[in-house]
């Protein structure tokens, strides 16, 4: 979108930002955008900007954080079904391996090679669920981690677009105020 785009309906901007399946990171390169482009006043480091249209993005960018919310939500709620899954599948292979190793006891033959081949199954079984769950927790973190990093990258631009409306209006904003609240 360019500084020249003016829209006439402010009330669909949410939709068609929704519509478009667009991320918050897009509609603040959006938003960062409209901000750069707009018009310079003269002698002045104060631009000029739709406000119709800044408000728009700014309800998009609502719109958009519970359902990028509730994407971290369902990334974590995959990682615990994969850990469930593989806990299923470690019991179900040990439980598999302890019912060969009673069939092997029974044997008199071969009682030493059964046990320490039961032994063996049930070790390996343990660890390849280990591995299991420790990728599983590793993805979980790595998702975890972006969505920590997009997070972080919100909170400095809401922080540097508050600092700049409070240098515009010629006040400080105290380090102690809270981000989340109107100035």
């Amino acid at each position: 979108m360019t500084a020249t785009d003016h829209r006439t309906d402010p009330a669909t901007a949410a939709e068609r930002h929704a519509e478009d399946g667009a991320s918050l990171i897009s509609i603040l390169d959006e938003l960062t955008d409209l901000v750069t482009q707009a018009r310079s006043m003269p002698m002045s480091a104060s631009v000029l900007v739709n406000r119709a249209e800044t408000l728009d993005l700014l309800d998009a960018a609502r719109a958009v954080v519970p359902r990028e919310i509730q994407t971290a939500d369902d990334i974590v709620a995959d990682a615990d079904a994969m850990v469930e899954r593989a806990r299923q599948r470690a019991e179900k292979i040990v439980e598999d391996a302890r019912a060969e190793a009673e069939r092997l006891v029974s044997n008199e033959q071969v009682v030493a090679l059964a046990t320490q081949r039961a032994e063996q199954i049930v070790a390996d079984a343990e660890a390849h669920a280990a591995k299991l769950a420790a990728d599983a927790d590793d993805y979980c973190d790595r998702q975890l981690a972006q969505f920590e990093i997009d997070l972080g990258t919100i909170a400095t631009q809401v922080k540097a677009g508050r600092e700049a409306l409070a240098a515009r209006a010629g006040r400080d904003v105290p380090e102690d105020e809270p981000n989340d609240g109107p100035a």
